[in-house]
């Protein structure tokens, strides 16, 4: 559902990303671990287009990226790391307008709307204004956004970030069951080991490069060290200066 070969992305003459390759097959929950600097988000705004790479080739479901944009873009399906909701708007309104600019017909979005909204247990704000939710309530619309058009490959870019702990699992289990539901590919960037518990896949990505790649417990096992949140820390340490194994 995504490939990425080869991928390098220069600011200047500072390298974000080093050669980074990545496969995602669909029905995968991919967790991109790394702390903060590491270049997943610099990723994910080549992965968006809003960003070109320097070198190196992006598809989305066999779409070159460069070339097709449109027709590549169309297949995902996107949660920022920043809000990105217009807080004037309702709930529906913001939801609709999501839904005009994929093409759906409005009878599809109405039921993709009133279905998914409940399944968040968001029925109930879909005509409030979106700068008097909470910002738990907030990232609920942004997946429900995210999801309408049904696309093949979900990012999800720090999407937990200041959310309560309720809010987060709340978010985690619901992509999870998309996954298994649908079989959508989904890579979540996150700097919170806890969110990789469950996850199908770990990539590891610091300073620019993916050092490890695996499940959960084979990450842990080539981190070399107890859990995978001591080996995370000990391997993206500012301060460790050991060399990375192939």
């Amino acid at each position: 559902m995504l490939s990425v070969k080869n991928t390098t992305k220069h600011y200047g003459q500072r390298p974000a990303l080093k050669g980074v390759n990545l496969a995602l097959p669909p029905g995968q929950f991919c967790v991109l671990l790394g702390p903060n600097g590491a270049g997943k988000s610099t990723l994910f705004q080549l992965l968006t287009g809003l960003f070109m790479p320097s070198a190196g080739d992006i598809t989305v479901d066999g779409i070159a990226l460069a070339t097709h944009a449109p027709q590549a873009l169309a297949r995902i399906g996107v949660v920022f790391q920043q809000q990105s909701l217009d807080l004037d708007l309702t709930v529906r309104q913001n939801l609709l307008f999501h839904a005009d600019l994929h093409g759906l017909p409005r009878v599809t979005a109405k039921t993709r709307i009133a279905t998914d909204a409940q399944g968040l247990g968001l029925d109930k704000d879909l005509d409030r204004p979106v700068r008097e939710l909470s910002g738990g309530t907030k990232r609920k619309v942004e997946l429900v956004r995210a999801l309408l058009h049904r696309p093949g490959l979900l990012l999800m870019d720090e999407a937990t970030v200041g959310l309560d702990p309720q809010s987060r699992q709340e978010l985690l289990r619901t992509v999870q069951n998309d996954v298994k539901t649908r079989g959508s590919s989904v890579l979540w960037a996150t700097h919170w080991v806890e969110e990789s518990a469950n996850a199908d896949r770990v990539v590891v990505l610091h300073q620019g490069e993916i050092i490890a790649d695996g499940s959960p417990a084979e990450v842990t096992v080539h981190l070399g060290e107890p859990t995978l949140e001591q080996g995370f820390i000990k391997r993206t340490s500012t301060h460790s200066k050991k060399p990375f194994a192939a």
